[in-house]
């Protein structure tokens, strides 16, 4: 006879028809009695309990952002694989759709409100530069179906003569440079400028915080908006500004005024040569726009170097849009199903930060970059399937749990390289069609060597994208 093991667990779920509504171990961070508060809150508790209650339907979201790929009853089948023993519910797709939209997106927002907001400690080199915590904003697109409920609030891109492709979302997130960690997020039809859901985010900026971004968000009336709520800023500006020299300064920078001399502000110009593996180079201008006055405190080398973490948001975008959703169109046929499967999305993405934030800081001298995100979304899906640490056990609290402890052990390498991504033509409509051919067909790692310097004769003009 062949040897054998048994292997018993123990499952510490909620009581009866409450069972289902679970999270695995993200349930600690999105716990039973924040739910129930949100829930409270929004006015969206059930009037009886039903099989159904409004606690396992806000967690039934959560795991159908979490499971993108699958469909309804799966999903329920996920959450309750691990509660053998027990007598649960089994109801159809078009009941759980049904119950969802009873629940409606408030308390989703509400949660997500809840969890979001900087992460990183003091002492993170990654996050922080000379006592400012760095954030980063910027905007992407995300697909919806196209149905004519979605067209009605996302319209398609206009050709010639009709519409063509999916309607577009626009989302506009803040983040925390190091860790990745959500801020805040505000998003809405494409027709709506990023400015606009930049303006939602101010108030999530204070006055320990330096913002990055792109040159699309360099007008001086937003920058003094910043700059009223004492965050400081380093943006980058276009070829069609051309900033007055008031003072030269020492480091190469000078300061300069905008909108008719009502924001002062710096400027750095610089000279970037970017060097590819396969030896391939190119010169780029940069012209940077900062709050910071005194380069004896912010020296235009290090805010160069420093601009580079902007980029940071786009792998923020790359783990929710290519990660969790697979690069998938969004699930949902109804606006208000839309928001949300939005708020869901960017709120299992926020949880799943809060932990490995949590599994690098208990690291001694590990930088938040090292943390791998597909593990930890791997890992948490598992342990909804299991219902694994749904409820932690009496006793002292653990900071790090199994899926801290899957990200400790298969960290990414401690040297950060700047690489830069594979740039194809996929989608026919994109607008980045003019610069197909421009860029590598490979990811590749490169060095910058920058060269501040007033370039006299004005930036040369970037490609219309």
């Amino acid at each position: 006879m062949q040897q054998q093991s048994a292997i018993t667990r123990t499952i510490t779920v909620a009581a009866g028809v409450f069972a289902p509504g679970h999270l695995g171990e993200l349930t600690q961070i999105l716990d039973f009695d924040l739910v129930d508060a949100v829930v409270a809150e929004t006015g969206t508790v059930q009037r009886r309990v039903r099989l159904l209650p409004s606690r396992v339907l806000v967690f039934f979201v959560l795991a159908l952002a979490l499971f993108e790929r699958c469909a309804y009853r799966q999903v329920w089948a996920k959450l309750t694989a691990g509660l053998g023993g027990l007598v649960v519910a089994c109801p159809s797709a078009s009941a759980l759709s049904r119950a969802r939209r009873r629940v409606g997106p408030k308390p989703l927002r509400a949660l997500f409100e809840a969890v979001s907001g900087p992460v990183a400690w003091t002492s993170a080199r990654s996050a922080f530069w000379r006592g400012l915590r760095t954030v980063a904003i910027d905007a992407t697109m995300l697909h919806v179906p196209d149905t004519s409920a979605t067209v009605a609030r996302y319209p398609k891109r206009q050709g010639p003569a009709a519409g063509f492709g999916y309607p577009y979302l626009r989302l506009v997130v803040l983040i925390e440079c190091g860790t990745r960690a959500l801020l805040g997020a505000a998003f809405g039809p494409e027709s709506t400028g990023e400015h606009a859901y930049a303006r939602r985010l101010l108030d999530k900026l204070d006055a320990g915080m330096l913002l990055l971004a792109d040159a699309y968000y360099d007008s001086w009336r937003l920058l003094a908006e910043i700059t009223a709520t004492s965050a400081h800023y380093l943006c980058r500006s276009g070829a069609g500004r051309v900033p007055l020299i008031l003072t030269r300064l020492p480091d190469g920078s000078y300061l300069s005024a905008l909108g008719h001399g009502r924001l002062r502000v710096r400027v750095i110009e610089a000279l970037i040569e970017v060097s590819l593996t396969d030896g391939t180079t190119r010169t780029e201008q940069w012209r940077l726009i900062t709050s910071l006055l005194d380069p004896a405190h912010h020296p235009a080398a290090e805010l160069v170097e420093l601009y580079h973490q902007r980029w940071q948001i786009e792998t923020t975008y790359l783990s929710i849009k290519s990660t969790i959703l697979d690069g998938r169109v969004l699930r949902s046929h109804h606006p208000a199903d839309i928001d949300q499967e939005i708020w869901a999305l960017l709120t299992v993405y926020q949880a799943i930060i809060r932990l490995t934030a949590d599994a690098v800081t208990a690291l001694p001298d590990t930088e938040h970059h090292r943390a791998s995100f597909t593990i930890a979304l791997d890992t948490a899906r598992d342990q909804v399937i299991t219902a694994q640490a749904v409820i932690p056990p009496d006793g002292p609290a653990v900071l790090v749990g199994a899926i801290g402890r899957a990200v400790q052990n298969n960290l990414l390498p401690a040297r950060c390289h700047h690489r830069t991504k594979a740039r194809t033509r996929k989608n026919p409509t994109s607008k980045y069609g003019p610069n197909a051919g421009r860029h590598p067909q490979q990811t590749q790692i490169y060095t910058l060597h920058a060269t501040i310097t007033i370039i006299e004769e004005g930036l040369t003009p970037r490609s219309k994208r």
